[in-house]
């Protein structure tokens, strides 16, 4: 407890300075006191490392995704999730539920309340009381609307260092931009009520006007986000979310992305967890490339429990369209290690889109445009962000279910498709993060573009909860195919301790028209170095593994480690199996129960997860 109270000292002297930082750990002291007395326990586990095994698995869904008329839709949520989801999924991830003016949540306008049309802080902790659950803190943005803003505008000067002003004329052409819009708004600051006819200035907006950059130079922010913090975990929220947090601190004349003052915040909040609350989950969400991203692991123990694996839904998107997995098997080789101190939040689809930026470095342009040009011949779209050279594709606005598996295929072939695409994820080491409208495998729904004109409604679709049921329900629906294959998988994936994120994970190659990893035959644990080291092209200590099982072999440790393969491809295929494998058989299926003799052909866009029937 020393050590740690020492090192939050060093940490708030190096972001504010010697005075400003010495009484800012003073304050953050008697803030964690309070609190202490207020929390319940919240162990880490006995051995240490991530809070978390093979049976967790994050369903995230907004408040409001499921709706029933005259009920609070948190409410409906929390029915279907008893009644659906236990023993299916472990937690839940309600995206922001705070009341807002804009980005569907993320233009926060009252951290500390829950939005009325939505629910109350009840209705959240009931959901928590039967699943974990897991909230986002957005650190980087507040709404314009909020507040926060509109108390800075009216002069009040208690918020009078909460937002970033910048001089006109600064020259922000080296600051990282996430979309073609301006990086500066004006407003009028000190006219009193309304604020106007006061003094115009340009305050910093990264991702739009309605959402100002909050000033964490200003320590009296870092300190309200600690008590909202820990005011979520009072809630009964257990894992946090850090959105968009690469870009929270900025210093003209860098990109702001990254700054080593960013990592230090995020390393100070892990300190106050492991403080008060040390069973909770920290996960950086920063989109962009692989290397950047992991950088959020710190030296493995001191920064995030978990980032987002960005990498993943791209190159995954790429081997169903184009049915190679090479470009995927290569990347998946260079993956570091799984350690129990640190892993991934893998996940496909998402609330925004599928980030082209991470797979940088493994497609090249040519596959890239061919990504692009495949979303939009299926429906979707494409968002673009600025860059010195011109706009860029940014994100694919699509549901992957469309994007996956072409409305051309017959609805069998449809379910089989997207259900192989997400068995690589699961099979992945990690922790899944499943957007609710894969799991429910819910379509493109272009009438909400209409609505919002914004490009990521197409994956937002609201759901009546009757209508759900009864398609659920319905043997011959799509819906009922794609949920109960993916809860066979993940019930497969939970009572298999080869699951366990921290378990051996080697990827082999067995030809393009397969996605192959065994699970559970290596030691997991620490990865020799840094968990950083991966970088595009480079090699982790996965990438030594060559054609066939490596060190994963049969038997060891216990249990039999398992062999996961994924096809690519809408056809028959052999497997060319490598010793020890090839030798191994007959084999079990964990998700069908079947056995699977020693020689075998994989059915197209087929998931097997084989362990030794003996």
């Amino acid at each position: 407890m020393k050590e740690r109270g020492k090192r939050i000292d060093e940490k708030l002297r190096f972001v504010y300075g010697e005075k400003i930082g010495g009484r800012t750990a003073e304050r953050l002291r008697t803030l964690m006191e309070v609190w202490r007395g207020e929390l319940p326990e919240v162990p880490a586990p006995k051995g240490g490392g991530v809070p978390a095994d093979q049976g967790d698995a994050v369903m995230i869904t907004y408040g409001d995704n499921i709706r029933s008329p005259g009920e609070a839709p948190l409410g409906v949520l929390k029915r279907f999730a008893d009644e659906r989801l236990s023993g299916v999924v472990s937690g839940i991830h309600v995206l922001p539920f705070s009341p807002y003016s804009s980005d569907d949540g993320f233009s926060v306008m009252d951290y500390r309340r829950v939005n009325p049309e939505w629910g109350d802080w009840e209705d959240i902790s009931a959901i928590a009381g039967n699943f974990r659950f897991m909230a986002d803190l957005v650190l980087n943005h507040c709404s314009v609307k909020g507040t926060w803003f509109q108390s800075y505008l009216r002069g009040e000067g208690e918020f009078a260092d909460y937002f970033i002003e910048v001089e006109p004329g600064t020259d922000l052409s080296g600051v990282f931009r996430p979309r073609a819009l301006p990086l500066t708004h004006e407003f009028s600051v000190g006219g009193g009520a309304g604020s106007t006819g006061g003094e115009k200035r340009q305050i910093w907006t990264t991702f739009s006007a309605d959402q100002v950059d909050l000033n964490f130079a200003n320590p009296d922010v870092f300190l309200e986000f600690a008590d909202i913090l820990l005011d979520y975990v009072k809630r009964g929220v257990r894992i946090i979310r850090l959105d968009a947090v690469g870009f929270l601190w900025k210093e003209i004349g860098t990109s702001c992305m990254h700054h080593p003052k960013t990592h230090e915040i995020i390393k100070l909040f892990r300190l106050v967890l492991g403080e008060v609350a040390p069973g909770v989950i920290l996960i950086t969400e920063t989109n962009v490339p692989h290397k950047d991203n992991v950088s959020y692991f710190g030296s493995g123990k001191d920064e995030a429990h978990m980032v987002y694996q960005f990498t993943l839904p791209p190159l995954t998107l790429d081997a169903f369209i184009r049915g190679d997995a090479s470009k995927l098997t290569r990347w998946a080789m260079s993956l570091p290690e799984p350690n129990p101190d640190y892993t991934f939040f893998n996940f496909l689809a998402s609330h925004d889109g599928v980030g082209v930026l991470p797979s940088r470095g493994y497609l090249d342009e040519s596959e890239l445009e061919n990504l692009v040009t495949a979303v939009k011949e299926r429906g979707g779209l494409v968002s673009y962000k600025a860059t010195p050279e011109g706009d860029i594709p940014y994100e694919l606005n699509v549901s992957y279910l469309d994007a996956v598996s072409e409305k051309s295929l017959s609805d069998e072939f449809r379910a089989w498709k997207f259900l192989a695409s997400q068995g690589v994820m699961l099979a992945m080491a990690g922790v899944p993060g499943i957007y609710i409208h894969s799991l429910l495998g819910s379509g493109n729904w272009s009438e909400g573009v209409g609505i919002t004109g914004v490009n990521r409604t197409i994956n937002r679709a609201k759901l009546n909860a009757d209508d759900l049921i009864l398609e659920l329900d319905d043997p011959r629906s799509l819906r009922h195919s794609i949920f109960h294959g993916y809860a066979k998988m993940l019930k497969a994936r939970s009572g298999h301790p080869a699951f366990h994120p921290a378990a051996g994970q080697e990827i082999l190659d067995l030809g393009s028209g397969v996605f192959a990893a065994v699970r559970g035959g290596g030691e997991g644990g620490p990865g020799g170095g840094r968990p950083g080291e991966a970088v595009p092209g480079g090699e982790g200590r996965s990438g030594a593994v060559k054609a066939g099982a490596g060190e994963a072999v049969p038997g060891r440790q216990g249990r039999p480690p398992v062999l996961a393969l994924h096809s690519v491809i809408g056809e028959a295929q052999d497997v060319g199996l490598s010793e020890p494998w090839a030798s191994a058989g007959p084999f079990r299926d964990l998700i069908s129960g079947r056995e699977v003799p020693a020689r075998f052909s994989l059915n197209p866009w087929e998931v097997l997860w084989l362990e030794t029937a003996g």
